[in-house]
């Protein structure tokens, strides 16, 4: 992949990558929205969506709460979505390859999240007392430059992934050594048993939240059988 084909991915990186946390937090930035909206950036959305769920199951056990490190999924959907997506239909290792991609990713956004933070700590110290003062245009400035970081940030998470993984991706495709379907199988069992953990913690952790998953799944099941 060049450079010029990956700009594209790197913006849709940067947008969903601000969606996180800055702006306009409406999930797009969920694993399954952003890998496959890149997959239709690539041409196969089908392929976007399902690594997007199975990156999707891996993310329901994070909690991004506060100022807590945790991984940026929405960059890395991306660039897992871009991947897979840019792979020949039922090519052994595309799946384990794509998701490992995805994964590193998701762990060095987290990480340039922090740096983010920590920069806009130091643009707040350095307009604080205008802000305590009451000044509008200082209180404005200090929200447009985080958020232009932010989407800067993404944006360059995004095409860097992008660049160092594609072709890591196609290496390890063409030398993987077992058939695709036994390759698949084992990514989601292990994203079904992270999920499911996840959700075990969950209906241990709120009341009453087992009962709502349950008729959410019955209304669910209802609406596919009767379509």
């Amino acid at each position: 992949m060049s450079l010029i084909e990956a700009l594209p991915i790197a913006l849709l990186g940067a947008l969903l990558g601000l969606d996180v946390v800055s702006f306009p937090q409406a999930m797009i930035s969920r694993p399954v929205v952003a890998a496959t909206l890149a997959g239709a950036f690539i041409g196969h959305p089908p392929a976007g969506l399902l690594i997007g769920v199975v990156l999707e199951m891996i993310a329901l056990d994070t909690l991004p709460f506060g100022a807590s490190r945790y991984p940026e999924w929405g960059s890395a959907g991306v660039v897992g979505g871009a991947l897979f997506g840019a792979q020949p239909h039922g090519m052994p290792g595309a799946l384990p390859a794509c998701l490992l991609a995805a994964l590193l990713t998701a762990s060095i956004s987290g990480w340039s999240m922090v740096v983010l933070r920590r920069l806009i700590a130091i643009r707040l110290e350095q307009t604080r007392d205008r802000i305590e003062e009451g000044s509008r245009n200082a209180l404005l400035s200090l929200h447009l430059s985080g958020m232009s970081m932010d989407l800067l940030r993404g944006g360059l998470v995004t095409i860097t992934a992008m660049m160092i993984f594609a072709p890591l991706v196609r290496a390890i495709v063409a030398i993987w050594g077992s058939d695709s379907a036994p390759s698949r199988a084992v990514v989601v069992v292990i994203a079904a048993i992270v999920a499911g953990a996840a959700l075990w913690k969950v209906f241990h952790s709120v009341r009453h939240v087992l009962w709502f998953f349950l008729a959410g799944l019955l209304v669910w099941v209802g609406l596919l059988v009767t379509r």
